[in-house]
């Protein structure tokens, strides 16, 4: 397998990952790094995309569609400091608890630490203002996407499951950077599910946003 066969291959099952857990709308900084996952947006049917230039417009934006649908919404944007301009929106997310998934593109792990310009240290970037983070391997020619595919469907587990809130994708590309557009992508079904519903019941909601009225009327 190629190198462009590898990284289309990657790209297109993230996408696919996302899809299948109940992603539908993507909103789209523009950048170098996180080409190959913007164009594998662009292809995978079943996602909505929304492109915004600045990121700290298209973070609240993302935002905004989170609250507005209560779905997981996907914020792509490239390596550097464009990350940290999503900083203010992923703190009100997560204290709003709005489910986010935030994917960053970066650079591959051999330039991290060594002087290389516009690149920033982005493994564990917000910190605790997300519920989970992970830092994803490189696309390889021999990929395994079982591994790719389980930390995906956990991290839209953990944005989804109560308290809802943002989670962290950090994702290193090394160049070049084009995938095939006409490569077709047979999903394998490795895993259907991270694990079990873990969100509240209808009963303990009404329980709890009682609990809250009275609190609030003391």
């Amino acid at each position: 397998m190629t190198n462009r066969k590898a990284l289309t291959e990657y790209v297109s099952a993230f996408t696919h990952s996302l899809v299948e857990q109940g992603v539908k709308d993507v909103v789209i900084s523009p950048g170098s790094r996180s080409t190959p996952l913007a164009y594998a947006c662009m292809k995978e049917e079943g996602l909505a995309v929304y492109r915004q230039i600045d990121e700290r417009s298209a973070a609240y934006f993302a935002l905004g569609l989170a609250k507005a649908s209560g779905k997981p919404v996907m914020l792509l944007c490239t390596s550097g400091t464009a990350a940290a301009n999503y900083f203010p929106a992923v703190v009100e997310a997560f204290y709003a608890r709005v489910p986010l998934l935030v994917v960053t593109a970066d650079r591959p792990h051999e330039l991290r630490e060594v002087g290389a310009p516009q690149a920033i240290n982005q493994v564990n970037l917000f910190g605790t203002h997300v519920k989970w983070a992970t830092d994803l391997p490189m696309p390889e020619t021999e990929n395994q996407l079982a591994f790719l595919t389980r930390h995906l469907h956990r991290s839209v587990q953990n944005a989804t499951s109560e308290p809802r809130g943002p989670v962290h994708i950090n994702v290193p590309f090394r160049e070049p950077l084009r995938i095939d557009f006409e490569q077709d992508y047979l999903s394998t079904h490795e895993i259907a599910h991270f694990g079990g519903e873990l969100s509240l019941s209808v009963e303990s909601r009404r329980f709890l946003q009682q609990l809250l009225k009275k609190k609030k009327a003391c």
